[in-house]
């Protein structure tokens, strides 16, 4: 069984609407197919567009900030046409997931400050109705898990994971956000480093990971951070040899590390690093996502 989001009829369209996923779990790059169906009361209702979008919850670059809820991206499903009195009309979707769609599947889990969901928006007349939100889950693509497996492999241990809403303007980003994943450094690599923060930006040739270290004296309160970038192409991700992969691009970041401490070139950074807030929690998957949506849906439904 997928997962379904119902909205109980809406008083001023006159309209209940129903969205399923037949499968919610993806991958950045893929296509999410569903299924909205809108049922009219005791008359009919003309319906001008039907949208379907993914949304998330992102934190600000200030560490003091609320997080905010934002939809990411979105496509139109159908419009155009009356549902009868009584009647009920039936739309299938596809939505493209955008490459840099964060994963929201961390080692098999989900953590609580990464659901994702897909919410259905009506359109009748002037008004615009928040259908029911479908919890999302996407996991890693192959050279994604191919870095992640490596880390853990390495003794790098899992700090936090979080969504922080701002730009990277050294790296080709497209949407609004991007995603951070936090460890403590493994035994291997530790003095000139204490933590590593990975970004994942992803496209349809090559996956961009970002490496920001940085060593924190706890003591003085001091840090010295530095950022290094790396490419490797999607083709061949499950033929890689990834621990020695990410071996060398560690040991190629220390070097870089330790030419900034020493007065070297640096890419700019223009956030500061937050691995040192208290780790989230996990959430079991198939959980659903009360209250991440606006309107009057509910999420549910079992796994798959």
């Amino acid at each position: 069984m997928g997962y379904t989001g119902v909205s109980p009829e809406s008083a001023w369209t006159g309209l209940a609407v129903r969205t399923t996923l037949g499968n919610p779990s993806t991958r950045p790059g893929m296509s999410l197919p569903g299924r909205v169906t809108v049922s009219a009361g005791g008359l009919p209702v003309p319906v001008d567009e039907i949208r379907v979008g993914l949304l998330t919850q992102v934190e600000s670059p200030s560490p003091d900030a609320r997080r905010r809820l934002l939809q990411f991206c979105s496509a139109p499903a159908a419009g155009g046409f009356a549902v009868a009195a009584g009647q009920t009309r039936t739309v299938d979707f596809a939505l493209p997931v955008p490459w840099e769609t964060p994963v929201t599947v961390v080692d098999g889990k989900v953590p609580l400050n990464l659901r994702m969901a897909l919410r259905t928006e009506v359109r009748v007349g002037s008004g615009l109705a928040q259908g029911p939100t479908v919890p999302v889950f996407v996991h890693p693509l192959p050279a994604q898990a191919g870095v992640l497996d490596a880390l853990h492999t390495l003794a790098f241990t899992p700090r936090q994971v979080g969504l922080r809403y701002g730009r990277l303007p050294w790296a080709g980003q497209l949407l609004p956000f991007h995603q951070l994943l936090g460890y403590w450094v493994a035994p291997l690599y530790t003095g000139p480093i204490t933590e590593l923060e990975v970004t994942f930006v992803a496209g349809p040739e090559e996956l961009e990971v970002v490496f920001w270290l940085d060593r924190r004296l706890a003591l003085s309160g001091l840090t010295h951070a530095s950022v290094s970038r790396f490419r490797v192409r999607h083709a061949g991700a499950g033929r890689q040899q990834w621990p020695a992969l990410v071996d060398g691009w560690l040991r190629r970041a220390l070097n870089h590390h330790g030419d900034v401490a020493a007065g070297g070139p640096s890419e700019p950074i223009s956030e500061v690093m937050h691995v040192n807030r208290p780790p989230s929690e996990p959430e079991r998957p198939g959980i659903g996502l009360e209250g991440i949506g606006g309107g009057s849906g509910e999420g549910g439904g079992g796994g798959t």
